[in-house]
Parts: structure tokens; C-alpha cells; sequence
């Protein structure tokens, strides 16, 4: 079984956002990128444990991006993927994402796709169920659990309520998120072998997208932290109903 994990880099929590041209784009500059943790954390760790497992026999990585990009995606060959892919196009768009990746996908044979529910920078949700769709293939999301008997995956997913588990014959999208697997560190052994290990970089397919940002704004400031005597509860009410809004 071939098992594809879709790796999305995004900047670091830490890092100071800022944009340009009048608010129209992001900028980049001094920006450190890391893998999107729902992609490294839990889709990339389950992918090598279904391989360590003998369920897999091997784990490709995929990214959309430019060649700044690489540096995250040899952490990920650090990990433990077998080779990487990098598809030679640049978008926000997460249909020309999705799209992308499909076109190189298809002719590859793979049984199995893995993806984090979201990335952590636009929180978009959507390229695993778009990405089943252009390659005809079942999708399952918001998996917390993921197991692979023979042709036949065990899905566990939270909904309202409670949880859910599905059964579905390969080839399959998953989109992964907490409890599917726990986060791994590269060692030493695995960031020397990153750096033979392949790294194809492909020519993107001609796709149009479909949405474009308008502009981008910062949240609200955040504003002083009001004291209220502990003994003035009627002034407590009118603040949080005024004020905050929440009674």
C-alpha cells in the first residue's frame, strides 16, 4: 500500500504577521515556516506508523509550493517519509491546491491519502473533501482514528455529540486531526538521511483558481481588563450585558 500525506508550510505561531500593498498581501519577509502541525503531527506520524507496521509499504510527501519551501519539507523526510514531492506553483487558493496535487496523484497508484483537517493559517478545511472528489475517491474527515486492515480502513471521527465509526474500502482521502497519532521529533540519524533522500520537484498543471483574497486586517486590539469590586454585582451584570455581550 502507497500512502501520500499532503504537507502544507506555514508560518511559525511565533512569528509577527504583517501585510503590504495597502493590506492586499501577506508578507513574507522574516517569516519562518514550519509544517502545519495537523499535517506533521498527526497524518504524517500515522502514515509512518502504518508503515512501520507493515500495513504500508511506502510514504510519499506532497507540497504546493516554491522552492522556500523545502527546508520544511526535508524535516518531513526527517521524520521518516520515503521521498518528497514538490509541486512548482504558488497559490492561496485551496482549490488550485487540491487541484494540483490530483493532477499529479492520479497516475500514481496511491491507495491511501492522509491530510490535516485544516492548515493553521488560513483554516480553510477544504482541500482533503476537494482533493477526493478530483481524484474519485471516497473521503473521510476529521478522522481521531485511523486504522487499515487488508483494503478496508477503520475510521474514527468525532461528531455533535459524540463519535463515529466508519468502515470504507480503499483507495481513500482522510483528513486527520488530534488523537490520531502523537507528535514525533526527527533525531539525528533521520535529518542526515533527509538530506539524500529524494526530493522531485514537478511542473504545476495548468489550473485556474477560483477565489483570490481581497485584502487581509488584523484582529481587534485587545482592550484593558476591566476590575469590578466584589461586592458590585449589578454593575458585573450590566458590563457583561452591555459591554461583553454575553447575558
Amino acid at each position: 500500500m502507497k500512502i501520500l500525506v499532503c504537507l502544507c508550510p506555514v508560518p511559525d505561531t511565533t512569528t509577527k504577521i504583517a501585510f503590504g500593498d495597502n493590506n492586499t498581501t501577506f508578507n513574507s519577509q522574516g517569516v519562518t515556516y514550519i509544517i502545519n502541525p495537523y499535517d506533521e503531527w498527526y497524518s504524517l506520524v500515522r502514515a509512518l506508523e502504518l508503515k512501520e507496521a507493515g500495513t504500508a509499504t511506502a510514504v510519499h510527501l506532497v507540497t504546493v509550493g516554491k522552492a522556500d519551501a523545502e527546508p520544511v519539507i526535508r524535516k518531513a523526510l526527517a521524520l521518516g517519509g520515503d521521498e518528497a514531492i514538490r509541486i512548482d506553483a504558488d497559490s492561496n487558493d485551496p482549490y488550485v491546491i487540491a487541484a494540483q496535487i490530483a493532477a499529479y496523484a492520479k497516475a500514481e497508484g496511491y491507495n491511501l491519502v492522509l491530510c490535516g483537517k485544516e492548515s493553521i493559517d488560513y483554516n480553510n478545511g477544504t482541500v482533503g473533501g476537494m482533493l477526493a472528489e478530483l481524484l474519485d475517491m471516497n473521503y473521510i474527515g476529521f478522522a481521531s482514528k485511523v486504522d487499515v486492515a487488508g483494503t478496508t480502513a477503520t475510521v474514527q471521527r468525532e461528531i455533535d455529540g459524540g463519535d463515529e465509526t466508519d468502515t470504507c474500502d480503499l483507495p481513500l482521502v482522510i483528513s486527520c486531526q488530534k488523537g490520531v497519532a502523537e507528535a514525533r521529533i526527527p533525531n539525528m540519524r533521520g535529518i542526515m538521511a533527509a538530506r539524500t533522500k529524494p526530493l522531485k520537484v514537478v511542473a504545476p498543471a495548468a489550473i485556474d483558481s477560483l477565489s483570490s483574497i481581497v485584502s487581509y486586517e488584523m484582529p481587534p486590539a485587545k482592550t484593558g481588563v476591566k476590575m469590578i469590586a466584589a461586592d458590585n454585582m449589578d454593575e458585573l451584570v450590566s458590563l457583561l450585558h452591555n459591554e461583553a455581550k454575553v447575558i
